[in-house]
């Protein structure tokens, strides 16, 4: 038995990827003792888990080391430590410019956590190795307090090297898990009560593990799969790319009712120029193609994307053509950002820079755009009856709120005890980011009522 007397705080920033390996630290940590809190106050262990996506990412991580330098200075033995991709990308880097950090570690060594820790007692340690070993098969089976929703990591990596991206050169190559590994794992959380996994990747449909069968399964027969799980009733999957959507996850769509109509396919840009520019090695055409496919299967389909602004030697009417397939395709929501430089790709060295004020006007432009049409797909949602999965209690007293199958979010008024029930519900309204809706009364909601 484990005695929980240390106290460990994460702190996580980034994609899903990074809340998975937040959970799986903590795992793997409650090996030794230590039990995850939710602030930092007096704690044994702090951890930044970092993400090298975003504009001046490890500005950032050095902010909030400064800001909570002030924890190991009230009590020295607190271990600090910066995780993920930032500390792969920077690692030396963050030991030299913050001397008050113990441990730097990359996203490939979490199982190796326990004995970082053990030598950070008496020296500084730096471990950003992309171990040959794999690191799922290391970490602890546990899975537990993820509530009614679970993110399961089934690939990890990219080979896609898109010139303004770090991923590659901070998660490593493509890999994918093992079948088993999945469908063991879904089958523990749904165990534990989970109704709707995430499956995750940084190209999460470039999956392609191994089978019991010694074959290899696509994403599409990976869903098939899980689907058959008794427990799991809803099933996503994120972030996929262009250049890996395979005929067989296009038709799970069709098929696996438990698969989710939502698809996240960032294009990134609609001028074929750019995407060359990127690397991205798809066309805007193709990128289009891929999207009437789905809907040919699943026309109710909601399409979720993501777009940079303002990359070097964008002109004006590069950026036209992002606008006209955004007017294209019609998107239920999307991310978009302003191109910055992340140091060590290649687009970091790239000439014919977009002056910032341009940038910043078309991206105002774009989500201007982008933030209508999502308006008005959750007003074509009004009058619908969709199953909801309710997973916590709302803001207003008397209110809780859910996701609808279309990932988006809808409050009503209605019971706590329908909190990890899925029940239909009818829209009524529909704002910018979230949906209003009334329970269907039922035989088996009246009885939840009661």
């Amino acid at each position: 038995m484990v005695i929980m007397d240390k106290k460990l705080f994460i702190k996580t920033w980034g994609c899903q990827m990074n809340d998975y390996d937040s959970k799986r630290m903590a795992d793997v940590l409650r090996s030794l003792g230590y039990e995850t809190v939710s602030e930092p106050d007096d704690a044994d262990m702090i951890i930044l888990n970092t993400c090298h996506i975003r504009e001046k990412a490890t500005d950032k991580v050095f902010s909030e080391l400064g800001r909570l330098k002030v924890h190991k200075d009230n009590k020295k033995d607190t271990i600090m430590a910066v995780a993920g991709c930032v500390a792969q990308a920077e690692g030396d880097f963050i030991m030299k410019r913050a001397p008050y950090v113990d441990m730097v570690f990359g996203p490939q060594t979490y199982h190796l956590l326990p004995e970082m820790v053990i030598k950070a007692t008496g020296q500084r340690v730096v471990n950003t190795d992309f171990p040959v070993e794999d690191k799922f098969d290391a970490l602890p089976s546990e899975n537990k307090g993820n509530g009614l929703t679970a993110f399961v990591a089934v690939q990890e990596g990219c080979d896609k090297f898109c010139t303004y991206c770090v991923v590659p050169y901070t998660r490593g190559a493509e890999y994918s898990r093992p079948v088993s590994q999945i469908i063991d794992e879904c089958k523990r959380v749904a165990k534990e009560g989970v109704k709707e996994v995430t499956l995750l990747g940084q190209n999460v449909n470039a999956y392609h593990g191994k089978s019991s069968d010694g074959g290899v399964w696509g994403l599409g027969e990976l869903i098939r799969e899980i689907a058959e799980i008794n427990g799991i009733e809803r099933i996503r999957y994120t972030t996929s790319h262009p250049n890996d959507m395979e005929d067989s996850l296009i038709y799970a769509h069709r098929d696996v009712d438990k698969l989710m109509p939502y698809l996240h396919l960032p294009v990134q840009s609609g001028s074929d120029e750019i995407l060359k520019a990127m690397n991205r090695k798809h066309s805007a055409d193709s990128y289009k193609e891929i999207i009437a496919k789905f809907r040919e299967v699943r026309p109710d389909i909601a399409i979720s994307g993501d777009f940079i602004v303002g990359f070097p030697g964008e002109s004006e009417q590069d950026f036209e053509d992002t606008i006209k397939i955004v007017e294209d395709i019609k998107y239920a929501s999307a991310y978009s950002f302003k191109y910055s430089a992340r140091p060590g790709t290649p687009a970091a060295n790239m000439m014919n820079l977009v002056h910032d004020k341009i940038a910043s006007d078309r991206l105002a432009r774009l989500q201007e755009l982008l933030n209508k049409q999502q308006l008005e797909f959750n007003q074509n949602s009004v009058g619908m009856v969709v199953p909801v999965l309710f997973d916590k209690k709302g803001r207003v007293e008397g209110q809780i709120h859910g996701r609808t199958p279309y990932n988006q979010a809808i409050h009503v008024a209605g019971n706590e005890r329908l909190i990890g029930e899925i029940v239909d519900v009818k829209i009524t309204q529909a704002r910018g980011n979230s949906l209003g809706g009334e329970i269907v009364i039922s035989e088996t909601t009246s009885k939840q009522y009661a």
